[in-house]
C-alpha cells in the first residue's frame, strides 16, 4: 500500500449563477487528498491517513474516497469542522485562501498516527499545507521521520507561502524533511522559495546533496525533469487545452509513484539507481494523467484506461 498522508479539505470553486452572481461550488479536494485519489484511480494500492470531521463535508470527502477505492480507514474522525479552501482563478491559474483554524484536519495530533509495524506499506506520500500549522505539521513530520528508515517517502511541500505564519519554523520543518525523504518533488516556484533564484537544474543538483535519492521539478507547460546521482532526464509536457491547473501537481505526483510501483522500483536502492529510460517512464506517466487533469474543472484525476501508457 501507498499510504498519502496530509489535508483533506473543501476547494470552493468559483461558479456563476444563471443570474450571473458569484457562486461557490464545494468540490473535495487538498494537496494529499488529491494524490491518493488519483493513485486509487490509476489503480495502485492506497490508503489515506488525515483528520477527517463527521460533518457533511467530511462525509463528502470520505465518498470521494470510497468512489476511487482508496482505504482511509487509518484517518482520526473527530466532530472537528472541515478545512475550506476558497480558489479563485486567474489565467487558469488556481490561488488560494484558507480557512483552517481548529478544524479536523489542523487538530490532528501523534495519538492518531498509525502503527507501521501492522501495515504492509510499500511507500508514504507527504507534502500539502497539512505541513504548515500546528499539532498537525508536527505529527505528520514526526510520523514521515520515524517511518523514513523502513519504507521510501515522497515529499512535495507545494508551498502555499500566504499561508505560512512562522516561516522560520516552516522552513527548518521542510529541510528536516527534505533530508529525510527518498524522492522530492518541486514546481519550479516552490524550488525558487526553497533555494532563491537561479537555474532550475544548478539548484536542484545543491537540494540533492541534503539527501533524497532522486529530486523532481515540474516546469509547467514546459514539462518536468528529474535528477539522481547519476542520472537526469527531462520530458516536455502535453499540449492540451487548459480549464484550470487544481489538482495537476498531486496528479503528476500519483503517476510517477504509480510507474514506481508498478515496475517493482519503489526502494530507495532501486530509484538511485534508475537508469534515465526509466526515469522518463514514471515522469510520463505523470505528465500524461496531469494533461488529463487540467482539462477538465477542479481536481478530477484520470483513471488507468483513459491514459495510454
Amino acid at each position: 500500500m501507498i499510504l498519502c498522508c496530509g489535508e483533506a479539505l473543501i476547494d470552493m470553486l468559483p461558479r456563476q449563477t444563471a443570474d450571473g452572481e458569484t457562486a461557490f461550488l464545494p468540490v473535495s479536494g487538498g494537496a494529499v487528498f488529491n494524490t491518493a485519489i488519483a493513485l486509487g484511480r490509476l489503480g495502485a494500492p492506497t490508503g489515506f491517513f488525515s483528520g477527517l470531521s463527521i460533518d457533511l463535508f467530511g462525509e463528502q470527502l470520505c465518498r470521494s474516497l470510497e468512489e476511487s477505492g482508496v482505504d482511509y480507514s487509518m484517518a482520526a474522525r473527530t466532530d472537528q469542522p472541515t478545512t475550506l479552501a476558497f480558489v479563485t482563478l486567474k489565467d487558469g491559474q488556481a490561488r488560494y485562501n484558507f480557512y483552517d483554524e481548529n478544524t479536523a484536519g489542523r487538530m490532528l495530533d501523534n495519538s492518531a498516527s498509525p502503527d507501521l509495524e501492522s501495515m504492509p506499506l510499500e511507500a508514504l506520500f507527504f507534502g500539502g499545507i497539512s505541513l504548515i500549522n500546528e499539532p498537525a505539521a508536527r505529527t505528520y513530520e514526526a510520523f514521515m521521520l520515524s517511518a523514513a528508515n523502513r519504507v521510501p517517502v515522497m515529499l512535495d511541500p507545494n508551498i502555499r507561502a500566504n499561508f505560512i505564519g512562522d516561516e522560520p519554523a516552516y522552513r527548518a520543518r521542510i529541510e528536516r524533511m527534505i533530508a529525510a525523504s527518498t524522492i522530492l518533488k518541486v514546481s519550479d516556484e516552490d524550488l525558487a522559495w526553497l533555494m532563491g533564484s537561479g537555474d532550475p537544474h544548478d539548484i536542484a543538483r545543491r537540494l540533492l546533496q541534503n539527501g533524497p535519492a532522486m529530486i523532481i521539478v515540474t516546469r509547467g507547460a514546459e514539462g518536468a525533469f528529474a535528477i539522481t546521482q547519476s542520472a537526469r532526464t527531462a520530458l516536455p509536457a502535453q499540449r492540451v487545452e487548459v480549464v484550470d491547473t487544481v489538482g495537476a501537481g498531486d496528479t503528476f505526483n500519483a503517476g510517477v509513484l504509480c510507474a514506481l510501483h508498478e515496475t517493482g522500483n519503489l526502494s530507495r536502492e532501486v530509484i538511485e539507481a534508475l537508469s534515465d529510460e526509466e526515469i522518463a517512464e514514471c515522469l510520463r506517466l505523470g505528465i500524461e494523467a496531469a494533461a488529463i487533469t487540467v482539462t477538465r474543472a477542479g481536481a478530477n484525476p484520470p483513471r488507468r484506461d483513459e491514459l495510454a501508457v
